[in-house]
């Protein structure tokens, strides 16, 4: 069993190695190709036969289009929900808002800009391999290995999930640290007003520099998308991330607990709708195959 534990091992350190000294290879090409990603070897699934790997992913396909409706449902409660707060319950005049906002419109500035690429590359794939390594702990396994850089990183791991392998996707490791800090200050000292406002940028900020990193990293083919059904994990951090959304600007009204609360009954309200609307254009199309036979 110990043998096969470290034979397992090292075929995953052995991986990422490969793959993280090819793309530093491509890199000095000038071609942009990174890789930031959990490494595993799973004997038992590597000798699986095609019939249990076509399942899985005929799985994952299913999985990803009985979620699609979640995600829908959520986006159109999230555009409506916060459109109507801005408009008619002045949202857009809150000094929360306008600093959340120049937080958010700096970074995308200066991601555009290219200025200081590599270190916030560096940065980005430092909390990526973090938040992957954060999440092994949490499921109880072990970090074998974890490496980082503006080149790529990985993290070797004895156990891994979606939850794990998608996690960075969806989880802003600066924004959780910026909590952490804000939290730990507030517990000693009284923070001012504009102390507390200029946090909300901060938080602006680093969302913004989570959601753009991520954005630029997914269509550079990334083994943790790959592992998990490229559609299934793409649903999945499209939601993750949707709800991360949500969750900072109800945390950035004036009233977050009203925000929450309203939020949740206007998510069931556009659920009923849509459900009713969807069952009544298969009625309709029901009726017209029948008709027609």
């Amino acid at each position: 069993m110990s043998e096969g534990l470290g034979t397992m091992n090292r075929r995953a350190h052995e991986r990422a190695r490969r793959q993280l000294d090819l793309n530093r290879r491509v890199n000095r090409r000038g071609e942009k190709s990174i890789w930031a990603s959990i490494a595993i070897e799973d004997m038992a699934e590597q000798d699986a036969g095609d019939g249990v790997g076509l399942f899985r992913q005929l799985y994952r396909l299913l999985l990803g289009l009985v979620l699609l409706p979640l995600c829908w449902v959520t986006t159109w409660t999230f555009l409506r929900t916060f459109s109507h707060a801005t408009v008619e319950k002045g949202f857009w005049q809150s000094a929360q808002f306008w600093y959340f906002t120049v937080g958010v419109v700096l970074m995308l500035g200066w991601f555009w800009s290219k200025l200081a690429q590599p270190f916030f590359l560096y940065l980005y794939v430092f909390g990526h391999e973090v938040t992957h390594a954060a999440f092994v702990k949490c499921f109880g396994g072990k970090v074998l290995e974890i490496e980082w850089g503006a080149d790529g990183g990985y993290v070797t791991t004895d156990k891994t999930n979606w939850v794990i392998a998608l996690s960075p996707y969806f989880v802003p490791f600066w924004s959780v640290i910026a909590l952490i800090l804000y939290v730990t200050v507030s517990i000693f000292t009284e923070i001012r007003p504009i102390g507390n406002l200029v946090f909300y940028s901060v938080i602006g900020a680093t969302w913004a520099f989570h959601l753009a990193w991520t954005l630029w990293m997914i269509p550079r083919d990334q083994p943790d998308l790959s592992d998990n059904g490229t559609f299934l994990s793409l649903v999945l951090i499209w939601f993750g991330n949707l709800l991360v959304l949500v969750t900072l600007l109800c945390f950035s009204s004036p009233a977050p607990l009203e925000s929450f609360r309203e939020f949740g009954f206007s998510w069931l309200g556009t659920a009923a709708t849509w459900g009713d609307q969807t069952l009544y254009w298969l009625e309709q199309f029901v009726a017209k195959v029948m008709t027609e036979i």
